[in-house]
């Protein structure tokens, strides 16, 4: 097994905007909600006095629960570059649920959310009226408990079993750099490639393949930011790709530049904050 560093914040494809003017906190869930819930994330941001900034990500293959300027959201896996301009003051709630989560609370299959963002009364009913009335404060700790509180009244007595091995899997391929191909991870699991895909579509919402090549973008963009790879033809075969022109369109195509540009990016904005720009 050929593990993928840990790092913060994977996905990320700037790390953050000067300290004190950005913050990422993740929180752990309690324990009555950990089979639902990977964690809490509560971002704020303070560019009063400064100029918008745009961050971008490439998001996991995970659902989430957000909660922001009024309104209760459901986020399905986006499989497309998800940006965010992000200008005077103001701050998210949000949940990122386990994979597996969404077909637990009700029937539906994840891939119904694919892309999509509807409102949190899909899920939660009239009960997410609850988390806009009185507004959540700029407070993760409080607004953490008012959310679990609401996704008690509808969360399931009992983990679906095949949710739990698809969770498994898809942790599998974030760890593991090695696994590059769907081929590699049916003989790892000993699940037939049609089982998986339909599985996957389920209780995750995005392909076998997607996710990993998901994955593998989200390695280089890590090693990329950590300046422990160079945009060359090496780091395309380390990520398992057959010729590093696949490797610059795929990266590419969701990056939105080669990446020889985004590594000079990064220096770039390196640079900026370190001015306190």
């Amino acid at each position: 097994m050929t593990e993928h560093a840990t790092r913060a914040a994977r996905g990320v494809l700037y790390p953050g905007l000067a300290p004190g003017r950005f913050s990422h906190d993740q929180r752990p869930p309690s324990a009555d909600l950990a089979p639902w819930i990977e964690h809490h994330w509560f971002v704020s941001w303070d560019l009063r006095g400064y100029p918008p900034r745009v961050q971008a990500t490439l998001p996991h293959p995970n659902i989430h629960l957000v909660v922001e300027g009024g309104a209760a959201l459901l986020w399905g896996v986006q499989r497309a570059r998800f940006t965010r301009t992000l200008d005077g003051r103001g701050w998210v709630h949000g949940v990122k649920f386990r994979v597996g989560a969404l077909p637990a609370f009700q029937r539906s299959p994840a891939a119904a959310l694919a892309d999509r963002q509807v409102d949190a009364r899909w899920l939660l009913g009239d009960d997410a009226a609850l988390l806009l009335d009185p507004p959540l404060a700029d407070a993760p700790e409080a607004g953490q408990a008012r959310i679990e509180a609401v996704l008690r009244r509808r969360a399931p007595a009992v983990a679906d079993e095949r949710g739990t091995r698809l969770a498994e899997i898809v942790g599998w391929i974030s760890r593991d750099a090695a696994i590059t191909s769907v081929e590699q991870l049916c003989t790892m699991t000993g699940e037939s490639p049609r089982r998986l895909q339909r599985d996957f579509r389920h209780y995750v919402g995005a392909s076998p393949k997607w996710v990993i090549a998901r994955y593998r973008l989200h390695e280089a963009l890590a090693l990329l930011q950590s300046d422990e790879a160079k945009p060359d033809a090496e780091l395309a075969q380390r990520l398992g790709y057959f010729d590093q022109a696949h490797f610059i369109r795929d990266f590419r195509q969701l990056v939105g530049m080669t990446p020889r540009a985004y590594a000079d990016a990064l220096r770039r904005d390196a640079g900026d904050r370190a001015a306190g720009r």
